[in-house]
């Protein structure tokens, strides 16, 4: 990770106008992404995280609509470009994973025509030139006898080789930020670990920027630089990998780390989860989201939302806990 920072988050809204009112899916986001840094975004289902990184792109589609907000990528706001305009960056400068490899990828045509079509597209080679490419890319990603498997259906691989492929395409034209939406959701546990590992050295081999978006702190623990925790639409906690787990401050992140098995835990010991179930999102009044689940809630927390308190070294938090009205 170097100083350079190549991605800027201002103020990011994302709403989905709904006959049952008006869904704050994204409320308010602020970030940055540095050259090479691996940032991982976590929360519950519903918490933000992928419609953060699909606004980023520009992929939000009916009902959604990006409200306000500035995604400035090298200084240039990608929510001011064209469709033709942003289309050049998709794919190119910033590449995203999708959840599903089995859906994302199209069941009825081969890799090689998959990978070959996104190559030429930004990178201007010859049909011959992105064949040699995409299998390149699939030995890269650890693919054996990927000149015979290039042309293979999707499903033809295994659910851990179909995330491998979406890596490898997502790599083709050596993007500047990855973007992995649940990178290792359906893929058991040892296969998930491959992955992870295999993303941080391409990572290191090529300086490419990773966003990983998950529901576990656990996945994230030994891979992401800095991490984003978000509740509700918003970012309740940011900081340094090592700082969060070491001082964690939001009672939401400190329930989420509890909800991780650990290996020196006590079999008898029940796994923590954290109590209730996620907000509805709609029209959501302007308090704390998280406070009917918060054992330290105070009645500041039922009024207004919580202010930022910065803890220093990039570490911040939304709580009353640390806010000038509500405490310490």
């Amino acid at each position: 990770m170097t100083d350079e920072i190549i991605l800027q988050v201002r103020d990011l809204r994302t709403y989905f106008h709904t006959d049952a009112g008006i869904v704050k899916a994204v409320d308010g986001i602020n970030f940055d992404l540095h050259k090479g840094e691996c940032l991982g975004i976590v929360g519950e289902s519903g918490s933000g995280k992928s419609v953060t990184n699909l606004s980023i792109i520009n992929l939000v589609t009916f009902p959604g609509k990006i409200e306000s907000g500035q995604v400035l990528f090298h200084g240039q706001d990608l929510l001011k470009l064209k469709e033709k305009e942003i289309r050049k960056i998709r794919g190119d400068k910033i590449s995203m994973i999708f959840q599903d490899p089995m859906t994302s990828l199209n069941p009825y045509l081969k890799i090689s025509t998959q990978m070959i079509e996104t190559i030429r597209m930004h990178q201007g080679l010859n049909k011959g030139q992105a064949r040699a490419k995409a299998i390149e890319m699939l030995k890269l990603v650890g693919i054996p006898g990927a000149e015979e498997r290039v042309d293979c259906y999707p499903h033809q691989f295994s659910g851990g080789m179909r995330q491998r492929v979406m890596i490898a395409m997502g790599l083709s034209c050596n993007p500047e930020i990855l973007i992995a939406d649940e990178p290792t959701s359906a893929l058991d546990v040892t296969i998930q670990a491959q992955i992870l590992e295999l993303m941080k050295d391409l990572s290191k081999k090529l300086g490419t920027a990773v966003i990983i978006i998950t529901h576990s702190l656990g996945v994230v623990a030994g891979m992401c630089d800095t991490i984003n925790v978000m509740y509700a639409g918003r970012v309740v906690e940011h900081a340094k990998t090592m700082e969060l787990f070491k001082e964690t401050k939001h009672p939401y992140t400190q329930g989420l780390i509890r909800s991780v098995p650990r290996l020196d835990m006590e079999m008898k010991d029940k796994l923590y989860s954290i109590p209730g179930v996620p907000p509805n999102v709609v029209d959501l009044p302007p308090c704390c989201p998280f406070y009917p689940r918060c054992e330290k809630a105070m009645d500041i927390c039922k009024e207004k939302y919580p202010e930022v308190t910065d803890f220093g070294k990039g570490h911040v938090c939304s709580c009353w806990l640390y806010g000038k009205e509500g405490g310490r």
